[in-house]
């Protein structure tokens, strides 16, 4: 399958998608791309609507977006396979890492963040997209039957990407509150 049809898949929440990604190791340079150009998009939306110039904008999105997205991984493999895990999970961090890139995909739409009177409503459900395709990917990448599980651990994992987050705006003034985090970047 191509990066635009998995694209499509994890966007529409198909499980197949997720397992695919999973188990396809060479997937992982999609995932990475993925990431990248939702980090793009999101920049572009916000520089569309006033919030500071294109290159910066873009450069420190790309650059919060692929580390938010390595420790949300990270996190969610953490305790994924250690506190929340059942007797049939077995990921490692690389299948965290495919899937969860694989659900940024929604944060495309993000680029409409200037649209005036709607752009903080397609935020908002973007947001919310991108926070069930999570769900998903964390689901199936742990081999979990219970959403409210993967609902925990994806929970959990946000706060280091929180207070990562955190830090880069507060030290790098980077992306401040008229930017806001989509689920992983």
């Amino acid at each position: 399958m191509n990066i635009l049809q998995r694209m499509l898949g994890a966007a529409s929440l198909n499980r197949n998608t997720y397992e695919e990604v999973e188990h396809d190791r060479g997937a992982m340079v999609q995932a990475l791309i993925v990431v990248v150009v939702v980090a793009i998009a999101t920049g572009v939306g916000g520089v569309l609507d006033g919030d500071g110039d294109l290159l910066r904008g873009v450069a420190f999105g790309v650059i919060r977006g692929v580390l938010l997205w390595a420790v949300w991984a990270l996190g969610a493999w953490l305790v994924g396979t250690t506190i929340l895990k059942t007797q049939d999970t077995s990921a490692d961090w690389g299948e965290l890492a495919r899937g969860t890139g694989f659900a940024q995909t929604p944060g495309l739409f993000n680029i409409l963040h200037f649209v005036p009177f709607v752009g903080t409503l397609i935020l908002i459900l973007v947001f919310v997209w991108q926070l069930a395709a999570m769900l998903t990917a964390v689901r199936q990448s742990l081999d979990y039957t219970s959403t409210w599980r993967a609902f925990f651990v994806v929970l959990i994992a946000a706060i280091p990407v929180l207070i990562i987050f955190g830090i880069l705006v507060t030290v790098l003034q980077i992306g401040g509150p008229e930017v806001a985090p989509s689920v992983v970047n």
